[in-house]
């Protein structure tokens, strides 16, 4: 594969199938959560219901103000992002999450996009640019950059365009397959500051309102999935909540939050280098190590066995 000048390409999709010994398949978050809802019995999601606090001053149940209604619970999981409310409720001392440095544009493409490999991660000057193929022939495209927080472009996708108009195929295509429109920009915020726990009573911190993490190891999602399995299987086979909940912490925490402090160093080494010779000594490192080696170091974060239920 060619590349550009002060580029080096991290991973692609053929090697990591190689190792992994399947495909990857990529897949739109709105269509996870659609799976996620069918699997659920109909009358049990309570759509568009805020919850700003829990009462837990009850050691036996958790109350739930939900507008005129309360509702009693022997478990709470708060799956409320980075920005949790329940998080900060529960460690008001925390300082709570912080920008990382980074900024992230990404989109879906209208259309498909002729791709060689479903995945692919390229490192740059103070930027990468990832894409992640459908089975449907479109992609997901993400590009992170360093820069201040706040800043944002009146034309993102052309702000796109013009940063990344000299790097190598596939990317000037998937750009050229994306409605303006379709863009978003986040920055990127982390819990650089780990929590103490992810249980407090009977309320379980899941997902980034537990350990959000910058994206740099794609494993943000992945992390959270974890977390869910590793509740369910917990509460399906310790005797009480109360010592699932200490199962899950103990299983979890150490993992997620080592996860969260790779990714963040993954990005510094990578991502967000931006002295010449920073550049050239990681491409060289990349360029002469084993194929084999670097799969393996980003795979070691994405290799999990989930618990068996007895």
């Amino acid at each position: 594969m060619t590349v550009a000048r002060d580029l080096d390409k991290v991973a692609d999709g053929a090697a990591l199938e190689r190792e992994l010994g399947t495909s990857i398949v990529g897949i739109p978050r709105a269509a996870l959560h659609q799976l996620l809802c069918e699997a659920l019995p109909p009358e049990s999601p309570v759509i568009a219901a805020e919850v700003a606090s829990v009462d837990r001053s009850d050691p036996a149940r958790v109350r739930i103000p939900i507008g005129d209604t309360v509702l009693d619970a022997d478990l709470v999981v708060a799956a409320d992002g980075i920005n949790s409310r329940l998080r900060t409720q529960l460690f008001p001392d925390h300082p709570g999450p912080s920008y990382s440095g980074s900024t992230v544009l990404r989109a879906i493409t209208e259309r498909p996009v002729d791709l060689r490999t479903e995945f692919e991660l390229t490192w740059g000057q103070g930027a990468e640019f990832g894409h992640i193929a459908f089975t449907d022939g479109r992609a997901e495209w993400h590009a992170v950059l360093n820069s201040s927080a706040d800043v944002r472009y009146p034309d993102p996708l052309a702000e796109m365009r013009r940063r990344f108009d000299d790097w190598h195929d596939p990317i000037p295509a998937l750009l050229d397959a994306t409605r303006p429109e379709a863009v978003l920009h986040h920055d990127i915020n982390e819990l650089a500051t780990p929590l103490s726990t992810y249980a407090v009573g009977r309320i379980a911190l899941l997902g980034d309102a537990a350990h959000a993490m910058t994206p740099n190891l794609g494993q943000g999602a992945c992390q959270a999935l974890e977390d869910a399995v590793t509740l369910a299987a917990s509460l399906a086979t310790e005797p009480t909540v109360e010592v699932a909940l200490i199962r899950y912490d103990t299983e979890r925490r150490p993992r997620s939050q080592s996860v969260a402090r790779a990714a963040r160093q993954a990005g510094r080494m990578g991502q967000q280098l931006t002295h010449p010779l920073a550049i050239a000594l990681r491409n060289t490192a990349l360029r002469l190590a084993p194929s084999r080696a670097t799969v393996g170091a980003i795979l070691r974060h994405a290799d999990w066995t989930p618990p068996q239920l007895s």
